[in-house]
């Protein structure tokens, strides 16, 4: 249940020191002695603070009123309700003693309270009361404002937004821009704003609020027409150019990405817009031509984490770890939010490197987050590798993870750790506990299976293949190795090519689908359908095992050369190939 949050009658007793005076009747109305000896002080004594004296004019102009009971139990109502939670009854109270009372800060709190309990209609009321009682305040005004055009009171709103725009124009037209999106009658409001800023012709803020309105009323050509103007009223105006390539990027990515490069030859220290076109380039896998633009812009923002570490980032993904090692470095002296992905591509770097101690430094500070199992990982991998695989499984079970995903991906790491040293039986045992604490963990389903085809348990391979569809029925590697399994170590083809086709429907460009679908025709007979499909799978990734599926179609259709060069050129990238080791030993005369 929500509970508002309140000063502790701290609205209650204020009210009631405006209301009472001592020695005053309760019937009698109120007036301070204070302010009636204000004006005579300030000619007689020490000159007044104008901020001082403009508060206790300001207090002077409250309404006076007594404090009755009822006012005051009506306060404890609303108070005590409030922090129970009882966000209604707060809320009609306080309306009711804004009514009654017409005090602007009662008034004030009664908008406040609607607005939390999502009572537009009482919220608008309050603040009709405020903005009365209180003419002179610019916040009132403003709020009521912002209500009425919530509600799409336009007419209302509009002489309204003219007092305001009167005393702050620049400054009103960009908070006015910000409302435009959130009316339902956008024409009517795009009318609106054009009438108010008709009386600003030379304002880049009014033609920005035209603008604004204009894209959203879906009127595209018109606000991008108002944002060439806001630009030439004032060149290299940022905000302006910032709008015009989102709305450039929603109908053309390329248009938008030429409007910034443009705008960055005209206006060079334009940083705002530069770190846009470097994201945009990194989403449009430009990846040169964006670690150029995040390495400026990380030159001109040398404490700037963020644009360093995408520039780090960048240099570690095109394969240049020295300069990823430069700029993750300034990241992490930057004082960075993100201390623990900075750590973990580090240790990345140094892996690279060739420094797997500097690796493991890195990992271990790595504390929290989505990058803590990862890295712990990681740190098992090396541990392993340095030939102390019991402190790597001693390291892995210390480490708890902070949610289920994390604690799955713990127990991954351990059944690597078992299976590189050469123990499927104690990878199946131990993906099978895994499962009895999460029983439908998909990535412990899938794990196990492919671990029960080493050990010949079919029987549980299926299930549990079986069991990922039901989870995660858009998967397409589930039905890859269970329609793979079955061609090859069964004769349940036609249930196998049903799964591949399945499989392909989802991932239609996936080597590893494209050559189990090549060995699923190979195995039903139809060698030339399985020499296109297998052809595709090695073209788009010359992988040994696929290598060897496509040599054995070769050579099953009398083509006995070229399967033996093509055996012999994978085998000279991939020396340790199982699969591909055994094919040609089988067919070695």
């Amino acid at each position: 249940m929500a509970h508002l949050k309140i000063l502790p009658l701290y609205a209650a007793l204020l009210f009631a020191t405006a209301c009472s005076q001592p020695g005053v009747k309760a019937s009698q109305p109120v007036v301070a002695e204070t302010h009636a000896q204000a004006p005579a002080e300030a000619a007689t004594g020490p000159a007044v603070d104008p901020e001082a004296l403009a508060a206790a004019k300001a207090e002077a102009a409250l309404p006076r009123q007594p404090l009755t009971p009822d006012l005051l139990f009506k306060f404890l109502v609303a108070e005590v309700a409030g922090q129970r939670g009882a966000i209604g009854i707060a809320q009609s109270t306080y309306l009711d003693l804004a009514r009654q009372t017409q005090d602007p800060r009662v008034a004030r709190r009664a908008v406040e309270v609607s607005m939390f309990a999502r009572n537009q209609a009482g919220a608008l009321e309050a603040a009709r009361l405020w903005a009365a009682s209180e003419q002179d305040s610019e916040r009132a005004q403003q709020t009521l404002a912002a209500l009425l055009l919530s509600e799409d009171q336009l007419v209302e709103a509009e002489p309204i937004l003219r007092v305001l725009l009167k005393d702050n124009t620049a400054n009103g037209f960009l908070h006015l821009s910000a409302l435009m999106g959130k009316l339902r009658d956008t024409q009517a409001a795009l009318e609106l704003v054009e009438r108010l800023a008709a009386d600003y012709p030379d304002l880049p803020e009014a033609r920005f609020a035209v603008a604004q309105a204009a894209a959203a009323a879906g009127r595209f050509d018109a606000a991008i027409a108002a944002l060439q103007k806001a630009n030439e009223l004032r060149p290299g105006w940022e905000p302006a150019a910032m709008r015009q390539a989102q709305l450039l990027g929603k109908t053309s990515i390329a248009d938008a990405m030429g409007f910034m490069r443009d705008f960055l030859g005209r206006y060079p220290g334009a940083r705002e817009v530069r770190l846009a076109y470097a994201r945009a380039l990194v989403n449009a896998n430009q990846f040169i031509e964006a670690r150029a633009e995040f390495t400026r812009l990380a030159n001109d923002f040398p404490g700037n984490a963020e644009v360093s570490l995408a520039a780090g980032l960048l240099s570690f993904q095109m394969g240049d770890v020295e300069m990823a090692r430069d700029f993750l470095t300034r990241t992490l002296e930057s004082n960075p939010r993100e201390t623990d992905t900075v750590q973990y591509y580090l240790g990345q770097v140094a892996e690279q490197m060739k420094l797997p101690d500097v690796a493991a430094a890195h990992y271990s500070e790595v504390k929290t987050g989505n990058y803590l199992v990862p890295a712990r990982a990681r740190q098992a991998a090396l541990l392993a590798r340095a030939g102390r695989p019991d402190e790597a499984r001693a390291l892995l079970a210390a480490t708890q993870g902070e949610n289920e995903a994390q604690n799955v991906r713990l127990i991954q790491a351990q059944a690597e750790l078992l299976r590189d040293g050469g123990s499927p039986t104690a990878v199946f045992e131990l993906l099978s506990d895994g499962l009895k604490r999460y029983p439908d963990s998909a990535e412990l389903l899938y794990d196990r299976a492919m671990a029960a085809e080493k050990l010949g348990k079919l029987d549980v391979l299926e299930t549990d293949l079986r069991r990922v569809m039901v989870l995660r029925p858009d998967d397409a590697q589930a039905y890859n190795a269970l329609g793979y399994t079955l061609a090859d170590r069964t004769d349940r083809l036609a249930e196998a090519v049903t799964l591949l086709d399945k499989a392909l429907t989802l991932a239609p460009d996936d080597p590893f689908i494209l050559d189990s679908v090549g060995w699923a025709q190979y195995r039903s007979g139809n060698l030339t359908r399985a020499q296109e499909y297998l052809e595709r799978a090695y073209k788009v990734r010359p992988d040994p095992e696929i290598a060897a599926h496509l040599g054995e179609v070769l050579w099953a259709r009398g083509q006995r050369d070229e399967a033996g060069k093509l055996w012999q050129t994978s085998l000279q990238t991939h020396p340790q190939n199982e699969v591909l080791l055994e094919t040609l030993r089988r067919h070695q005369p």
